[in-house]
This record gives structure tokens, sequence and C-alpha cells, in this order.
């Protein structure tokens, strides 16, 4: 079983009539909790235009760890709705809103409303690296070699 750490979580809006549901696993076993648009009324999105959709949390992660925001399949494949920078990284020591930035790449106008879920969150725990400059990298078989490089 995976391990469980607490991720602290604030309404940013607490006073709305009708708060939304709160992020959780929807499955035993799933990755991910989506992540709702907190949103008056509705928007809709042209085709090619994005926008950064509020959902209503900030979040306070455990050092060591990062938020990473992702696509909902379900949304790509059916609207042609995804995430422009995805994923979509959010850092320990972020407090402000969580906003997912979505893109229609579609051909239709997509109307988002309000609670429709719009992303996943990942929570995942992150290495820091050390810099250490030097003149010569260890050799590979692959080298330089880069896009299209090992086949195909």
């Amino acid at each position: 079983m995976s391990p469980r750490l607490t991720l602290q979580l604030r309404r940013v809006r607490p006073d709305q009539p009708d708060p939304l549901p709160l992020p959780r696993y929807e499955t035993a076993l799933a990755a991910g909790m989506d992540l709702r648009a907190d949103l008056e009324g509705e928007r809709t999105l042209r085709p090619l235009e994005r926008l950064a959709v509020p959902t209503g949390l900030a979040i306070a992660l455990p050092p060591g760890y990062e938020g990473q925001v992702r696509p909902r399949s379900g949304l790509a494949l059916k609207h042609g709705v995804t995430l422009l920078n995805a994923p979509g990284t959010i850092d320990a020591d972020y407090r402000g809103e969580v906003h997912v930035i979505l893109v229609n790449l579609s051909q239709d106008p997509f109307t988002l409303r309000r609670g429709d879920r719009v992303a996943q969150l990942v929570v995942a725990p992150v290495t820091t690296a050390e810099i250490q400059e030097v003149a010569v990298l260890e050799a590979t078989s692959r080298g330089e070699g880069g896009f299209g490089s090992t086949g195909r």
C-alpha cells in the first residue's frame, strides 16, 4: 500500500452558498484527485482558446512533494480539451489559488460550468539535484543522438 501524507487545503471563497466537493480519490487505487472549475455561471472556450480556470482551492504540500496538475483523459478524448502546460507543477511553498490552464484543441466550442471536473491532482515526491559542472560528460552508446535517433 502507498504511504499516506496529509495535504492541507483551504477554500479560497469559503462563503459560497453551494460549496464544491473537495478533491478525493474516486477509487481505491486512483493516482489523482479531480479538480473542479470554481466559476460563476458558464464559460465557453472557442477553438484554440485558453483559460486559467480557478479551482477555489489553495493547498499546502509537505516539503519534498509537489502537486502535478494533469489532464483528464475523458475531456481530451471526447472534447479535445486538455491542459496547456501538462503537467502543471504546484510547488510546496505556493499558497495561492490553484488554477488549471485549459485549452480547447477541437474545432468546436466547449462550454465549461461550475463544478465540472477539469483536471487531476497527483501528489508526488520531488528529488532535488545538486548541480556539478564538468568539462566532459560520461559517454553512452546513444551519445548526442536526438529526436528520432533510436529507431524508426
